[in-house]
């Protein structure tokens, strides 16, 4: 009898490679290529600002799914790295305009650009802001309370706190901030007409890039030894702090680099929406983004994508085909996801083939938090 051949190494490592590929190639190619054929240009440009929230929603599934540290702020990150690059984009307005200043420092009695201003002329500063200011800030926050051993509630406290407190000195500044009305009435960028069709296609493709990138980059840090740490952290984090690790810095660091998607996700909206204000800083879309992850599945990576895009065109269909009363519709639709789908539409998908996992062909079944998974 001839004996059944085994499978490499290599082999394993291929396929496992691939499933980690496939659903971004599938982003890529929905997304990238069929979306634009069949979308108009306002709708087109609505699926790009979902897709900027899908980029931070993965950040969020970082930390709380992964590491399970529950923020209930990421929109001071998405803030921060919005306003990075918007405040170029003001001070580039102005001078097309021949302003020394943004029109609403002129309208304050502002004489002079103020000093943290200035550099954010230099668009390579600007660009650097983006990623580096919310992922500076929230890993010196992060070593804060994470050295005091702060976690659970307290966490997710601090974070909503810091929202909150960010949102209200935004409006309160508006000599500054622009106050409410945030900043707006962006002309160009990097010598790009902004208004033109051509260069909101371009910033579509982008985002489309920069989702499939910040997919396959959770991917292998989820996957890599330092990913197996924060699985580890999540589980029992008193048992891998006598182990000898730094608890507190790691996830310091895993709370940066989520801040960094976040900040990402801000720069791209700011350029699509048009607008940053403390309105996608506050509290609200904070909490929201919490539940993009948690209807899609959290620990998944593939899920905050999903559930942002779900989620997000659920609620553009209901405030537009009922306007007066949308809100409680949408307000539904989450209680009822979080009920009934408590591990999330990808926890549903891992139950359904554990359940035919017999005609399965896609490899081991991926661990999902929340799901209970039939033994061997």
């Amino acid at each position: 009898m001839a004996s059944e051949a085994m499978p490499t190494p290599a082999a394993g490592m291929w396929g496992a490679a691939m499933r980690a590929l496939m659903p971004a190639l599938v982003l890529v190619v929905l997304l990238g290529f069929v979306a634009p054929m069949v979308l108009s240009d306002f709708r087109l440009n609505l699926l790009g600002k979902l897709m900027c929230y899908a980029i931070l929603a993965i950040g969020v599934d970082l930390i709380w799914g992964y590491t399970g540290m529950l923020s209930l702020g990421h929109g001071v990150w998405f803030g921060l790295g919005g306003y990075a690059l918007a405040m170029h984009m003001k001070i580039v307005a102005a001078a097309d305009l021949g302003d020394p200043l943004p029109d609403f420092m002129t309208w304050t009695g502002l004489k002079v650009l103020p000093w943290f201003w200035a550099p954010f002329a230099h668009s390579w500063f600007a660009l650097i802001a983006v990623v580096a200011l919310p992922g500076l800030v929230a890993f010196l926050v992060g070593l804060l309370v994470f050295r005091s051993r702060v976690k659970g509630a307290y966490f997710s406290i601090i974070t909503q706190a810091l929202a909150l407190s960010l949102s209200i000195l935004l409006i309160g500044k508006q000599e500054y901030t622009g106050g409410m009305n945030g900043l707006t009435s962006f002309t160009t960028l990097y010598g790009l007409n902004l208004t033109s069709p051509a260069t909101q296609h371009l910033l579509y493709y982008v985002t489309v890039a920069v989702l499939a990138l910040t997919y396959l980059g959770a991917r292998w840090v989820v996957t890599s030894p330092f990913g197996r740490l924060m699985i580890a952290i999540r589980d029992d984090e008193e048992r891998v702090r006598f182990a000898g690790y730094n608890v507190g810095f790691v996830k310091a660091l895993v709370f940066s680099l989520s801040a960094m998607t976040a900040g990402v996700a801000g720069a791209l909206f700011a350029t699509q929406v048009g607008i940053i204000s403390p309105a996608d800083v506050a509290i609200v879309p904070s909490i929201e983004f919490v539940l993009l992850v948690a209807v899609g599945g959290r620990a998944t990576v593939i899920g905050p994508v999903i559930g942002a895009l779900l989620v997000g065109g659920a609620r553009s269909g209901l405030s537009e085909n009922f306007p007066a009363t949308w809100q409680y519709f949408y307000g539904v639709l989450f209680v009822g996801a979080v009920l009934l789908f408590p591990a999330g539409l990808v926890g549903v998908a891992v139950q359904l083939r554990e359940r035919f996992r017999g005609v399965s062909l896609t490899g081991p079944v991926p661990r999902v938090e929340g799901v209970k998974h039939a033994e061997p």
